[in-house]
């Protein structure tokens, strides 16, 4: 049968017929423990009964009625999302690029209410990924993604990551904001120091600049904080959201402070799908459980549990690995071969995985795991690195 789907994406031979906890199961019954979690997406694994309950529900009642209506679990969850973060404001989106692409109106209608008008360009900075979105590549400034998709959009000054002299330099009379993930995911699981990110908060007041922090991929719980930036102990002016707040279902977030979001008003915005009945029945369960007691305090442990068990085994296999990175549930391991080889290595051992830049492979699992997940996984890494070096 010939496929009709566009080919943009280099598809694995592997087509999944269900997924329970942290597995997929193939038709023939081949079993995959999943380190990938659909890129950071599934946070609560696969089937998770509250959620499927909660989506049974829902659909059971009501589908969508645009934002013409109101919609009460979105109002429900706004409020949750803001009585556990900085913010005082939320937008619902679809997905994570689109939060991004809000984020930055969010930045420029500011400075524009405030009386700054010319105030529309956005620093970010090198090795970032904020969506496939035109605006948001050229946020991100990678050549790789904007090749033949050009001219790319106006109004970004890209800055090397961790940078603050560099950073400083950029600023300009027309600067609104910095953009910035507190973890790279794409770009090699590069985690910023926490020091960097209480000096962006830092210059972002000195210049009255707002900050802007990408959570799409390191937020939700995956740090073994709601939210990677609270380890600094700062708080951004807005943040974009995705990916494990919906855990599978698609859903984006803005979140703002009164301030940051006082000039959006009535038609400035908006969404068709963004924040419908059954997005933000699923989110709110998804909030059940990541906001039950423990439940944060566990993914750190098992993070911490998993970087130990990797950092033996890297030095066991020095030919194969270099070394881990990363924190919490969201670590990369530092490949000395090439990662796009191990991935396919790691797969024919049952454990799935995602590439990433700098030769870099994503551990991106649900932070539902066990001890015994992790010995699993630890196992089946062990044996690939065994075949490669015996192979070498």
């Amino acid at each position: 049968m010939s496929d009709a789907l566009m080919p943009t994406y280099a598809r694995a031979d592997l087509a999944f017929e269900r997924g329970e906890g942290p597995y997929l199961y193939t038709a023939d019954g081949r079993r995959f423990l999943d380190f990938a979690a659909g890129i950071a997406v599934n946070a609560l694994g696969h089937s998770h009964p509250h959620l499927v309950a909660a989506l049974q529900e829902q659909a059971a009642r009501l589908w969508h009625v645009s934002n013409l209506y109101t919609i009460p679990e979105g109002q429900r969850l706004a409020g949750r999302l803001a009585a556990n973060s900085f913010a005082d404001r939320v937008f619902f989106s679809n997905s994570g690029a689109e939060a991004i692409e809000g984020a930055l109106k969010v930045a420029r209608r500011y400075h524009y209410a405030a009386g700054h008008p010319e105030k529309t360009r956005v620093i970010s900075c090198s090795g970032a990924f904020h969506g496939r979105t035109l605006t948001a590549l050229s946020a991100a400034a990678n050549p790789k993604y904007l090749d033949g998709f050009g001219p790319a959009s106006e109004g970004f000054d890209n800055v090397p990551f961790g940078n603050m002299n560099e950073l400083r330099n950029a600023i300009t009379e027309e600067t609104a904001a910095i953009l910035v993930e507190p973890i790279q995911g794409e770009g090699g699981i590069r985690a910023a120091d926490l020091e960097y990110l209480r000096a962006l908060r830092a210059v972002c007041d000195e210049y009255g600049l707002l900050l802007i922090l990408d959570e799409i991929q390191c937020g939700m719980g995956r740090t073994g904080k709601l939210f990677a930036h609270q380890w600094a102990g700062i708080e951004p002016d807005v943040m974009a959201l995705a990916k494990g707040l919906g855990s599978g279902f698609p859903v984006g977030a803005i979140l703002a402070t009164d301030k940051a979001a006082a000039a959006m008003q009535p038609g400035t915005h908006g969404s068709t799908f963004g924040g419908n009945p059954l997005a933000m029945a699923v989110a709110n369960a998804v909030l059940d459980v990541m906001l039950d007691e423990g439940f944060l305090e566990r993914v750190e442990a098992t993070g911490q549990q998993l970087w130990e068990r990797l950092t033996e085994l890297a030095a066991r296999h020095p030919k194969v690995l270099k070394g881990v990175r990363g924190a919490g549930l969201m670590l990369g391991l530092e490949c000395v071969v090439p990662n796009t080889e191990l991935v396919a290595k790691l797969r024919d051992e049952g454990l799935l995985t995602v590439g990433a830049a700098e030769n870099v492979i994503r551990l991106l699992p649900p932070l539902i795991i066990e001890d015994r997940h992790v010995d699993e996984a630890v196992q089946a890494i062990e044996r690939a690195c065994t075949t490669w070096a015996k192979a070498a």
